[in-house]
């Protein structure tokens, strides 16, 4: 299903993530709101080759796994505003997923977003650090708990989105996770460029 709607304006970088001056550097605390322990990883072995696992049925998404940088959030709902944009959070956490997408686990891309800063450390001030490989695990509405493996991660200009790639087609359940990077204009007050990690499906557990 192609987003017809967002492909020509959304972006997330306008409003997603501001309130720190200079470039984005690692925080001294785990950008977590859970007290639970940290997601499961799944054994290499046990995991299909990406875009392999078969599609989920649509669940809504409730919590955010990502062990290696220490994230464990809950997930609000993000909708359009009037201007046929994507909302972003309105604090700092709980990260969102965009509810006019796929839910994670279904056929096509799945968008979460999350502030890097917001009067401090956000859910994603860590995700920078987000490597090739790594596990992201969301625990849906019915129990299911789909497994992704993150295949790229990639900075992008904020004028250069690449919008078709992000929310356009794909033949397999993948993620998206999105929020600003690179370094803070202080005269607009935004950063400059968006982080995007992309990843797939490789597993499904309970």
């Amino acid at each position: 299903m192609v987003m017809a709607a967002l492909l020509a304006t959304i972006t997330i970088g306008a409003t997603a993530c501001s309130g720190q001056t200079g470039a984005v550097v690692a925080p001294s605390v785990s950008a977590t709101n859970l007290t639970a322990s940290s997601s499961p990883q799944v054994p290499s072995s046990t995991l299909a080759p990406a875009g392999k696992t078969a599609e989920l049925s649509r669940s809504t998404p409730v919590r955010l796994q990502i062990a290696s940088i220490g994230v464990d959030s809950t997930l609000m709902t993000l909708g359009l505003r009037s201007d046929g944009s994507m909302q972003v959070p309105t604090g700092g956490f709980p990260a969102g997923w965009y509810s006019g997408g796929p839910t994670p686990g279904e056929l096509g891309p799945a968008v979460i977003a999350g502030h890097v800063d917001m009067k401090g450390p956000g859910v994603f001030y860590n995700l920078h650090d987000v490597k090739v490989g790594d596990q992201v695990t969301i625990t849906e509405a019915d129990g299911s708990k789909p497994v992704f493996r993150v295949t790229q991660v990639a900075e992008y200009l904020k004028d250069q989105f690449p919008t078709k790639r992000v929310y356009g087609n794909i033949d397999h359940a993948g993620l998206r996770l999105i929020t600003c990077g690179g370094t803070f204009d202080s005269q607009s007050g935004h950063y400059e460029d968006n982080l995007i990690v992309f990843a797939d499906l490789v597993a499904t557990t309970r």
